[in-house]
């Protein structure tokens, strides 16, 4: 075979060939296996990659929330902000590994949603709504029609509560699927009952630095191992899976491993219609080409020869690779097996085969289509919003393409008007009404085929005697936005009741309000260009909020999403201005210097708070004098996300030891975190973290040491402080550390042993360091007064 290792060696080199090759590599199999998991990241990429480009199945991701209750290691969003950053990376994730997405939950105003970190599965499912879980799971199986079922993690003690709610909630679903009884109204949905054949769980713990399984996995029933690497790019399945890992940046995935081994371990618990013998392949006892399909149907043998003569033109058609005439004219014959085979079904066999073959249909289109495309491009011009006029390009190149259609797929009410047509570019005006409703923040699912979104193109015509359908996506999706987007600076303001501010100076960017609603006793009046927000007289503690009104209606802004490793997109919020007047005071002659790590707000809510706070960029932890400081503030995650600070971890030290005082919120153990080299004295940061954090934001707080001067100046932290906190107490607390440490705070979990790492301060020299497990830079994103009053405490000088 040494001529066709070098021919392949030729085509990796060539970005067309390589997507030409992946295009028929889909047309070996007619399996689909389905991957469930709670947030972006669950998914098991290295065994879904060799799922796909070595067995040719079609694999499918069911993601339950969109990650919008976890951290952000690169940036700032938050909520709803980050729920669509990490849509967008598990939508890149996918195409990297040529998956479907189904999506189960739609955001943080929907029930199904990440709510944070859960110790719980039934707390889990009863705050999603345990029915409704397994209706949207029962539904994409009906959708998808997966042969196979595989959660990523297991229902055990000490794992992740939302990990344990989808597992559960995916076995439960399995039956239901099959039940015409169970959930009759997907009927008019266009969806029948389906029967998985297979559902496996991992026969590996799912333990780590954050998860610590408290039973062992079952016993594998199953090794999954696949020899030889990706013949495309000659890498290891597991690599591949981590090239898509490395899409959810966000949370920092993605390691690369050399000569990884390709096998994972599967227990099979459920098998439809009983238990056929044992298995050596994930495909035993199921039809896993079209050439199986033809022995199974049951149907006249005339099919079934037809079906095995398909496969042998598919196979022949891969062999061809990547001579592109007899690809598709191989292809073309296949299909019109496929086809002639198709329409002769009826009755049940079309009920339970006939997807299998539409499914092979539309790969086949689009194969043929890959290995005659020079160009094929959809790109929307301007701006759209309500009442817009807007431009589609559409750049088609497609040799031997006859009867070339391109006819745009648009929202119901939208109309494209075509401009003109020269040299494969076709032109349309958009024309968007009025009333057209805002593109939501969160798509429904994701098709590595295209045809998402609300708008794309559909291109039609005839390549080698067959008519083949694509659905091409834009660029850049179609996305309708408000017509005036109005942001406000700052996004809010802390205003100490002890010194009451004449006013609160707000800048608006974009569109101009024409009225604002305003809390009683507030006011609110044109300042220059500006505006000002004044409180009323005396005014009491409290949060309150002030709402722009643009043309009758509560003013929306649209936040672009900008990342390297992901496609733009923007999250659309409503706008609301909030003033906290607080109950505090601040530590005397504090100057703070501030190591951000860009994945927290600290930095500007204590400048709100009326710091003075100086952002230590490079050049200042190198050379600069820190002794200017009495106070220095190191962000969450800063020192895996800044090399320049662990460069500088001595000169900190040094600021320490000569009487500065070292604030650092909390790290994870793995964001360069050396117990014995990042904090002055030792201390050790808890793994798995699920041991050493407090998830329950009511959790009570016992004071240890109701005196110390962190906790009684400037401002006497009391019981109030600890109310309305949000989401958690706090995460990765130190678990061993120096006896230098002082534990200031005790709390836990309902039914969980006390944990004293949360806040713990030491004496270095003539300075201090203070290490802040709390997750207070979530309470102050959340204006959270207690937040507030604890933070002027701390960075008080030592």
């Amino acid at each position: 075979m040494p001529d066709d290792h070098s021919r392949l060696a030729r085509a990796v080199h060539q970005p067309a060939l390589v997507r030409l090759h992946r295009a028929l590599s889909r047309l070996t199999s007619v399996l689909t296996v389905m991957n469930t998991g709670a947030h972006p990241d669950d998914e098991i990429n290295g065994m879904l990659a060799a799922f796909r480009l070595a067995y040719g199945m079609r694999i499918v991701v069911a993601c339950s929330t969109r990650g919008e209750g976890g951290q952000n290691a690169l940036g700032p969003e938050r909520g709803g902000a980050l729920g669509v950053l990490r849509t967008a990376e598990m939508e890149e994730a996918a195409r990297r590994i040529d998956a479907d997405v189904a999506w189960l939950g739609h955001g943080p105003d929907d029930p199904v949603h990440d709510f944070g970190f859960s110790k719980n599965g039934d707390d889990t499912l009863r705050r999603w709504g345990e029915e409704r879980i397994i209706e949207r799971l029962v539904r994409a199986y009906r959708q998808y029609r997966p042969d196979i079922v595989i959660p990523t993690f297991l229902d055990v003690p000490g794992q992740h509560g939302h990990h344990r709610a989808m597992t559960r909630a995916a076995e439960a679903a399995l039956a239901m699927a099959a039940d015409p009884a169970a959930f009759p109204e997907h009927a008019a949905m266009g969806l029948a009952p389906w029967q998985v054949s297979k559902f496996y769980l991992p026969a590996w713990s799912g333990a780590g630095y954050a998860y610590d399984d408290e039973v062992p996995p079952p016993p594998a029933t199953l090794g999954v191992q696949v020899a030889s690497g990706d013949p495309v790019t000659g890498l290891a399945y597991r690599q591949l899976g981590e090239w898509s890992r490395a899409a959810h940046a966000s949370q920092g995935m993605g390691v690369w491993r050399n000569n990884p081994v390709d096998q994972w371990e599967l227990h099979l618990k459920i098998q439809a219609g009983g238990t056929p013998g044992a298995e050596h392949d994930i495909r035993d006892h199921l039809p896993a080409s079209l050439g199986d399909l033809g022995t199974v149907m049951g149907a006249a043998e005339a099919l079934g020869a037809a079906l095995r003569e398909a496969q042998e033109r598919i196979d022949a058609a891969l062999a061809a690779f990547p001579d592109r005439t007899m690809v598709g004219r191989t292809l073309s014959n296949a299909a019109k097996l496929i086809e002639d085979t198709r329409n002769r079904l009826d009755g049940p066999a079309l009920d339970q085969w006939g997807h299998r073959l539409d499914r092979k249909l539309r790969e086949i289109d689009a194969a043929l289509f890959e290995a005659n495309v020079k160009t094929a491009r959809a790109t929307f011009q301007g701006m759209a919003h309500p009442g817009a006029e807007i431009g589609l390009d559409v750049a088609i190149d497609v040799p031997g393409l006859a009867k070339l259609s391109v006819t745009p797929r648009l929202p119901t009410g939208i109309r494209a008007t075509e401009v003109s047509r020269e040299a494969g570019l076709v032109r349309y005006a958009i024309s968007i009404p009025e009333t057209a409703p805002h593109t939501g923040n969160y798509p429904e699912a994701f098709d590595p085929l295209g045809g998402n979104g609300q708008a794309g193109i559909r291109i039609a015509g005839e390549l080698h005697d067959r008519i083949v359908r694509i659905d091409l996506d834009a660029e850049e999706p179609l996305s309708i936005r408000p017509s005036q987007s109005l942001s406000l600076e700052p996004g809010f303001a802390v205003v100490s009741a002890q010194r009451p501010a004449s006013g609160v100076r707000v800048r608006v960017a974009g569109a101009n309000p024409s009225d604002w609603q305003v809390p009683p006793g507030w006011s609110i009046r044109r300042h220059d260009d500006d505006w000002m927000i004044v409180p009323p007289h005396r005014a009491e503690p409290g949060l309150v909020s002030f709402i722009p009104i643009v043309e009758g209606r509560p003013a929306s802004t649209v936040r672009a999403i900008a990342y390297p490793h992901v496609r733009p997109t923007a999250y659309v919020a409503p706008v609301e201005f909030k003033v906290l007047m607080l109950d505090v005071a601040l530590p005397r002659d504090a100057r703070i210097g501030y190591v951000g790590g860009g994945s927290d707000n600290v930095g500007t809510h204590m400048r709100r708070l009326g710091l003075d706070v100086t952002d230590l960029a490079e050049a200042d932890l190198k050379d600069g004098s820190l002794s200017t400081f009495t106070t220095i503030v190191i962000g969450i995650f800063a020192f895996g996300l800044r090399r320049d600070l662990q460069s500088a971890t001595a000169r900190v030290h040094r600021f320490v030891e000569e009487g500065g005082h070292l604030v650092t919120l909390y790290h994870r153990p793995t964001d360069g975190w050396d117990p014995d080299r990042t904090p002055p004295r030792r201390l050790s940061i808890g793994s798995p973290s699920l041991r050493w954090r407090v998830t329950d934001p009511a959790a009570p707080v016992t004071v240890l040491q109701p005196e110390h001067r962190l906790l009684t100046a400037p401002n006497r932290i009391g019981l109030e402080d600890w109310q309305g906190w949000d989401k958690e107490r706090g995460l990765y607390f130190a678990a061993h550390y120096d006896p230098a440490y002082e534990r200031l705070l005790s709390l836990h979990d309902p039914g969980e042993e006390p944990l004293t790492g949360s806040l713990i301060s030491a004496p270095v020299g003539r300075g201090r360091h203070t290490h802040v497990a709390l997750v207070l830079h979530h309470q102050l994103d959340r204006l959270v007064p207690g937040a507030f009053r604890l933070l002027a405490n701390l960075v008080q000088p030592a």
